[in-house]
């Protein structure tokens, strides 16, 4: 277990202040000292937590598997119209990270990256219908050696404030490798060909790199 990079500025400062806080209380006021200790000892730990990073590693990797991008629940299985790039229907897989799941962001399959473009926008709750097109979000597309190409869209939620994709246009996608993080409740919505067999069902969760969402056919 690590503690992702996005973390360590979040972590250190939030330790100095606990520690700063702890100090004046112990000057000012002993009767608060030790409820305060207890809600910023917790505050602290439940930040800690949000940024680990667990080692997962997809050993023999299969391009024709989707494995899954994030940790999380899944929300959306649909066939539906992706108007921002591939502008046609295509299978879409949606997972939401509620505060205390995962927020690493890994590569669904391996391949080069094809399209990255940041959008700005709201802080729709990540389950409303509408954040997918009007909220904070980033666009990455991979596309496979044989030509296929998925859309892997970070959406940010009414927490999320930031999101950070490492996606250039050009890098090799690596299955199962970092492609970003968003901070304090997301989602991550999959567009996959039609072809697309989906292997999860509605409400099922999942983590990423470990569970399969689809099997692209040939």
């Amino acid at each position: 277990m690590y503690i992702h990079k996005e973390g360590f500025n979040w972590i250190i400062g939030t330790l100095i202040f606990y520690i700063v806080l702890i100090f004046c209380l112990n000057y000012l006021s002993s009767i608060l000292l030790w409820p305060v200790a207890i809600i910023f000892g917790i505050l602290f730990l439940l930040i800690v937590n949000f940024f680990r990073n667990p080692e997962r590693i997809i050993k023999v990797k299969n391009n024709a598997l989707v494995y899954a991008p994030a940790d999380g629940k899944v929300v959306v299985i649909e066939e539906t119209f992706e108007g921002e790039y591939f502008k046609d229907q295509r299978k879409q897989i949606s997972v939401f990270m509620n505060p205390l799941n995962v927020h690493v962001n890994r590569y669904p399959i391996g391949g080069v990256v094809s399209y990255s473009k940041y959008h700005k926008g709201k802080y729709l709750v990540a389950w409303h219908p509408k954040s997918s097109t009007e909220n904070e979000r980033t666009t990455v597309v991979i596309k496979r050696e044989d030509g296929t190409e998925i859309l892997m869209r970070q959406i940010a939620g009414a927490l999320a404030k930031r999101i950070c994709n490492y996606a250039n246009v050009g890098d090799h996608a690596d299955q199962g490798g970092e492609m970003g993080f968003i901070k304090f409740g997301s989602r991550v919505d999959l567009y996959l060909p039609l072809n697309s067999k989906i292997l999860v069902e509605i409400n099922q969760k999942v983590e990423g790199n470990i569970d399969v969402l689809a099997e692209i056919m040939a």
